[in-house]
C-alpha cells in the first residue's frame, strides 16, 4: 500500500476497536467521533492528506525501494547530507500546519522506527536479539504507512536510584512467560501520547535493576487483546475554534498503557532478556541523532509560531515602541536563531555512521534540546507579560453572537482591530499559554527528551568523549 489519505487513516483507526478508557468510561463506536479525539484525529488526517498535495509531494514522499510506490519521506534512511536536508524540510512542512504543537505527529515515530532500523547492526550476534524482526517491522510500517505511538517509561512509583519492585503483580510492564510462540507481558507503561489513536504501539523497556524480564522491545497493534489505554482528562474544552483555537485541534491525548497478559508473537519481538542491549540500544543507535533532528526541526517552527503570536499582540495594542517590549521579543528571536543554527550545523557536520547511514552531528542537537526546555517556559511568560489583562478579557464566541456584539466590538477594540478580531487573537495566546492545553505544552517541552539535569550530564560526557575535555 502506498501513502494513505486522511480518510484512510481515520477509517483504519475507527475499525480497530481498541480498548480506550476516558473519564471512567470505555469508548464505544467510532473513535473519530468522540469529543476528545475528533479534533486531533482530523488534524492527523490532514497530515496524511498533505502527502497527496502535488505541490508538496516531492518533498513529503519518495519512491519505495521495494515497490516503487510513493511512501512517506519520514521513513527514508539517510545516505547523504541532502537526505537530511529533505528530512528537515518534510518535518517543517508538517510542523507549519500544526505550529509545532503535535509532538507525536506521524513523522516523529516514523523517524524513531527508521532510526532503530538503521541500527540493526548493533543487535547482530547479541543474545536474544532479533535484528531481522526489527528490519521487517520497519519495512512493514513504511509500506503500510502506519501510524505509531510509543511507550518507554515505567509508572512513577519510586524514583530513588535503588528502587526494586517487589509487588507480586507487576507494576512496570514485565515478561511473565515465554513459549515457542512468543512472550506474555503484564504490567503498565507510561506515557503513550496519542495512545489508542494509532495503528500500532512501539514498546521499549530498560532494566535499571538488572531484571531481564524488564529488558525488551517489541511493537504490536493497538487493538491487541489485553491492551488497554487509560487516557488522562481531555483538554478539548469545546469544539469552537473561536474559543479554543489550538486545543480543539491539537490536543494529543496522553495515556497509561496497561498490559493484561498481552501476547506478543516472536516476529514482533526485537530483543528480550538482554539487559545490556535494553539499557544501551537507544544511546548507541541512531535514535538520538535522527529523532533529535526531527524534534529540533519541529521546535524551530513552534518557536516561529510563538514569535508570530507575540508580534501580533504587540502590533494589536501598539506597544512596540517600548524598550522592554523589544527586549522581550529579542529574547524569543535569539532562541529561534540559536536552535535553527544548531540544527543547520548538525546537518553541515553530518558524517557517515559506522552503520552505513549519514548521521547529523549530535553535539549541536543535544545543545538545542538542552536550551529549549529552559527557554520555552520563558517564551510563554513573555506572551503573558505582553498580553497582560488582555488574556482575561476574552468573551466567548456565543457572547459575540448576541445583541452585545456592537458593544464588544467597540469597547474591546485595539489600535488595529475590532473587538471580535482582537479577542480571537488573545484567545490564541490564552490557549497557547494559560489553558490546560497550553500548560500541558509547557510541561511537555520541559521533559520532551527526559530530565534536563540528566541531559546536561549526557552532553558533558559526549563532549568529553569526542573532544578530549
Amino acid at each position: 500500500m502506498p501513502i494513505i489519505t486522511g480518510e484512510q487513516y481515520i477509517s483504519r483507526i475507527d475499525q480497530l476497536g481498541t480498548e480506550i478508557w476516558i473519564d471512567g468510561e470505555r469508548i464505544q463506536g467510532k473513535l473519530s467521533e468522540h469529543r476528545a479525539f475528533k479534533g486531533i484525529m482530523n488534524s492527523q488526517a490532514e497530515l496524511y492528506s498533505m502527502q497527496h498535495d502535488q505541490s508538496l509531494q516531492h518533498e513529503l514522499t519518495y519512491s519505495s525501494p521495494t515497490t516503487n510506490d510513493l511512501i512517506g519521506r519520514s521513513f527514508i534512511q539517510p545516505k547523504t547530507k541532502e537526505d537530511l536536508v529533505k528530512r528537515r524540510q518534510m518535518v517543517q512542512h508538517y510542523a507549519s500546519y500544526h505550529h509545532g504543537l503535535m509532538g507525536r505527529s506521524p513523522d516523529y515515530m516514523n523517524t524513531v522506527v527508521t532510526a532503530f532500523a538503521c541500527s540493526t547492526d548493533y543487535l547482530q550476534g547479541k543474545e536474544n536479539c532479533y535484528p531481522e524482526h526489527l528490519q521487517a517491522y520497519y519495512e512493514y510500517a513504511r509500506e503500510q504507512d502506519l501510524s505509531i505511538t510509543h511507550t518507554f517509561i515505567d509508572p512513577q512509583v519510586n524514583r530513588s536510584n535503588f528502587y526494586i519492585e517487589l509487588d507480586e503483580k507487576p507494576i512496570a510492564a514485565t515478561i511473565i512467560e515465554q513459549n515457542d510462540k512468543g512472550i506474555i507481558v503484564d504490567g503498565a507503561k507510561l506515557l503513550a501520547t496519542q495512545g489508542g489513536m494509532t495503528d500500532e504501539i512501539y514498546v521499549m523497556s530498560a532494566s535499571n535493576d538488572g531484571d531481564g524480564n524488564r529488558a525488551f522491545a517489541f511493537a504490536i497493534p493497538s487493538n491487541t487483546s489485553g491492551l488497554k489505554f487509560i487516557c488522562r482528562e481531555s483538554f478539548v474544552l469545546g469544539e469552537s475554534e473561536f474559543n479554543y483555537p489550538l486545543g480543539s485541534k491539537f490536543d494529543e491525548i496522553d495515556s497509561l498503557v496497561i498490559f493484561d497478559n498481552v501476547f506478543v508473537p516472536w516476529e514482533r519481538v526485537f530483543y528480550v532478556n538482554n539487559v545490556h542491549v535494553a539499557n544501551t540500544f537507544a544511546q548507541n543507535s541512531l535514535f538520538r541523532p535522527l529523532s533529535l533532528h526531527q524534534v529540533v526541526a519541529r521546535q524551530v517552527k513552534k518557536t516561529e509560531f510563538l514569535i508570530d503570536v507575540a508580534n501580533a499582540i504587540v502590533d494589536s495594542i501598539n506597544i512596540g515602541e517600548y524598550i522592554h517590549v523589544q527586549q522581550k521579543l529579542a529574547e524569543m528571536l535569539v532562541l529561534q536563531e540559536t536552535i535553527e543554527a544548531l540544527l543547520l550545523k548538525s546537518e553541515h557536520n553530518a558524517k557517515l555512521h559506522e552503520f552505513g547511514y549519514i548521521c547529523p552531528q549530535r553535539e549541536p542537537l543535544e545543545a538545542a534540546i538542552l536550551i529549549y526546555p529552559k527557554m520555552y517556559p520563558r517564551m510563554v511568560e513573555i506572551i503573558q507579560l505582553l498580553a497582560a489583562s488582555g488574556l482575561i478579557n476574552i468573551p466567548t464566541e456565543n457572547t459575540f453572537q448576541t445583541g452585545l456584539n456592537d458593544d464588544l466590538n467597540h469597547f474591546l477594540q485595539s489600535k488595529s482591530q475590532l473587538g471580535e478580531e482582537r479577542v480571537k487573537l488573545f484567545r490564541i495566546a490564552w490557549d497557547l499559554t494559560m489553558s490546560p492545553f497550553g500548560t500541558r505544552q509547557t510541561l511537555y517541552e520541559r521533559f520532551f527528551f527526559g530530565n534536563p539535569e540528566r541531559m546536561s550530564g549526557a552532553i558533558y560526557n559526549l563532549y568529553k568523549e569526542n573532544r578530549n575535555l
